[in-house]
């Protein structure tokens, strides 16, 4: 018994959506949809709420950590799991991380410890003991940082990633829980969002707040936050609804403000991140969708739906092609993007924001670009047009 596709649009995938086989449920933890351009693969191995998920080991493997005090290691090509991390936590695991050279493996949870482990051996190598929950955390670039977030005095932590040794402790950092810290692609400086509101830059080497947005435009608890590859650019997202783009290495949000974009999810959102390139930001909400951006004109381009409850973390590929998306109905999904352009729905979003794709002459890459902008003048990427900004205007809105 197959499924009758023809009637079901392919950006609108409701969980009563099976695949059967022999007038039976597919049982196997990974299934195969085809739905028009979009093809999905779903992995159910958790047993709660799938609370982070990456792309690792040059997107060839998926790591997931979960409510059910589990992180787990999964190869995409057979859905796999490679490596459970078990037995290490009391409480449910918020976040999970790898070091970049894929040795170490660090997991933060609600029993108030963030602990690191040999990915090998599944061995735990130290712990570090929070005088409260701990609300988030993030490892640089470099290997050498940890940095979590607790509830306790609202309490930064920089935490020495070989040795677990604290290296700085800085108490009421924000006036009320911190909800996400992310350590700059340069490793020099962390930034940490709220549930005040407020966005603040602390360097490394200083030691000191180098750049605190204390009326950040945001009508609720900022949930999240993402630097761009290049570090030029940090991404908010928030529970209003809305994602909102700062500058922060030329400081031109204090004349300019941020860049909002704000007709997407219809729920809270919960999570946000940019592709390599900085092209494409994801976000993830409350709301049980995934929303792909087109950096270029600053708009919604895709909507990914499917998921049975809310959104937890999202990731894309470094090619572009995958989207990967962790939800509270304790499954982790994987999207294939790459014919999204061909979609009809996202064809007439283009005409809609009057966008327009077009070759760059210098990079050789596409990027989009308003109709009503000369496109004769405006030849390169906003990337290669950065690289020389007296020659090229930026478009408006800002983009990245």
């Amino acid at each position: 018994m197959s499924t009758d596709i023809s009637n079901i649009d392919p950006l609108a995938l409701d969980e009563d959506i099976q695949i059967k086989k022999g007038g039976k449920k597919e049982t196997a933890s990974w299934e195969h949809q085809e739905l028009s351009q979009i093809l999905i693969k779903v992995i159910r191995g958790h047993s709660d709420e799938v609370s982070c998920c990456h792309f690792c080991f040059e997107d060839s493997k998926i790591l997931t950590c979960s409510h059910d005090k589990t992180a787990k290691l999964w190869d995409i090509a057979n859905g796999a799991p490679l490596q459970v991390y078990d037995g290490g936590h009391s409480a449910p695991i918020i976040k999970c991380a790898l070091t970049p050279d894929s040795k170490r493996l660090f997991t933060a949870s609600w029993d108030k410890t963030v602990k690191a482990w040999d990915v090998e051996t599944g061995c735990i190598l130290w712990a570090f003991f929070h005088d409260g929950i701990v609300t988030s955390f993030d490892v640089s670039s470099d290997g050498k940082y940890v940095v979590s977030g607790s509830d306790a005095k609202y309490t930064l932590n920089i935490i020495d990633a070989e040795t677990g040794t604290e290296l700085c402790h800085l108490e009421d950092h924000h006036r009320s829980t911190i909800t996400c810290c992310r350590i700059d692609p340069d490793s020099q400086r962390v930034a940490s969002v709220s549930s005040d509101k407020t966005i603040k830059l602390w360097d490394l080497e200083t030691k000191r707040t180098t750049i605190f947005i204390n009326k950040s435009g945001h009508g609720n608890v900022i949930s999240d936050c993402s630097f761009s590859p290049n570090g030029r650019y940090l991404c908010t997202a928030s529970w209003d609804k809305t994602l909102r783009l700062w500058d922060i290495k030329t400081g031109q949000f204090r004349t300019q403000g941020a860049v909002t974009l704000d007709e997407g999810h219809a729920g809270n959102i919960s999570s946000c991140v940019f592709s390599k390139d900085s092209s494409v930001l994801v976000s993830g909400s409350y709301d049980k969708t995934v929303i792909v951006w087109d950096m270029a004109g600053a708009c919604k381009k895709l909507v990914l739906k499917g998921h049975a409850d809310w959104v937890t973390d999202v990731d894309i590929s470094s090619d572009k092609k995958w989207i990967l998306s962790s939800s509270k109905d304790s499954t982790v999904r994987l999207w294939n993007i790459e014919n999204s352009d061909h979609i009809p729905a996202v064809i007439e979003t283009r005409k809609a924001k009057g966008l327009k794709i077009v070759k760059c002459e210098e990079c050789g890459k596409p990027f989009s670009i308003n109709q009503m902008e000369d496109s004769e003048f405006i030849s390169k990427c906003v990337f290669c047009r950065l690289a020389s900004p007296s020659r090229y205007r930026l478009p408006s809105p800002p983009s990245l």
